[in-house]
């Protein structure tokens, strides 16, 4: 057998029941889930794998397959197989639009990044005004026209989420919430100063496999699902003043809410 590193896979059991290919693949799931092979190292090649555990390598690449429709691996043309790093971003729900963070200047992204002290940036920005579909129309009141603003999230280079804020025109129109950069605080922050106070805040949240183009434009690895959240954000009068359409890559990130007991 080749000389990997002690302890770090085992053997397999050719009387079990579970196929070996998927033996395999349990092994090196928990070499990664335990830290023994870190995020972005390489995992030992086919023919490391084949000798140590002394099958095909038609089955050593069934194991990798496996792990790689799980999102926990990703193949490097003639570099090998290596472990995907998932920065985790921990979405405070009920603090993120704290009013602090906007008389701070800060955006809810920007308040997330902080938290992990990493670089954002947005791009693939898009500002106009288009028909409202029939849900965001129902969200909204049953306006027909609406501002929108589609943008896409980085964190240190990295796609983590794309957003879609649509809003009422006789809100939005003509104000720096349709300029490509609303200024400090973001499209909240200039909510407010056109007297829309915001009260409270509505969220839906569901998993699901992505579309083609999410995969495209969030580069997410096989088997990696998204986290598909609709905000409506409501004012002190009852009105929706914004609802955010938002897709995040589900391995980048960990929902953290804090639910009053009384």
């Amino acid at each position: 057998m080749t000389s990997l590193p002690s302890g770090l896979l085992g053997a397999v059991d050719p009387t079990s029941d579970r196929a070996v290919f998927r033996q395999i693949a349990d092994q090196l799931r928990e070499a990664i889930e335990k830290g023994r092979i870190k995020e972005s190292e390489k995992l030992p090649s086919e023919a490391e794998l084949v000798e140590h555990f002394g099958v095909s390598r038609m089955t050593v690449r069934n194991s990798l397959s496996i792990l790689q429709g799980e999102g926990l691996v990703h193949s490097e043309h003639g570099r090998g197989v290596f472990v995907r790093p998932r920065p985790p971003v921990r979405r405070l729900a009920s603090d993120r639009f704290a009013r602090r963070h906007r008389e701070q200047g800060k955006s809810a992204f920007i308040v997330e990044a902080d938290t992990v002290g990493s670089k954002y940036e947005v791009d693939s920005l898009e500002v106009k005004e288009e028909a409202a579909t029939q849900d965001i129309s129902a969200r909204l009141g049953s306006v027909r026209r609406v501002l929108a603003r589609r943008r896409r999230y980085l964190l240190d280079g990295r796609p983590m989420e794309t957003a879609t804020s649509y809003l009422p025109l006789d809100i939005a129109r003509g104000t720096p919430i349709a300029q490509p950069n609303p200024g400090p605080g973001g499209i909240y922050a200039r909510l407010e100063e056109l007297g829309h106070r915001l009260d409270h805040f509505e969220e839906e949240v569901r998993a699901r496999m992505p579309s083609p183009t999410e995969v495209k434009t969030l580069r997410l690895a096989s088997g990696v699902p998204v986290i598909h959240l609709v905000r409506t954000a409501y004012d002190t009068k009852g009105r929706a003043v914004e609802v955010c359409d938002t897709v995040m890559a589900a391995d980048a990130y960990v929902l953290s809410y804090q639910l009053p007991a009384n």
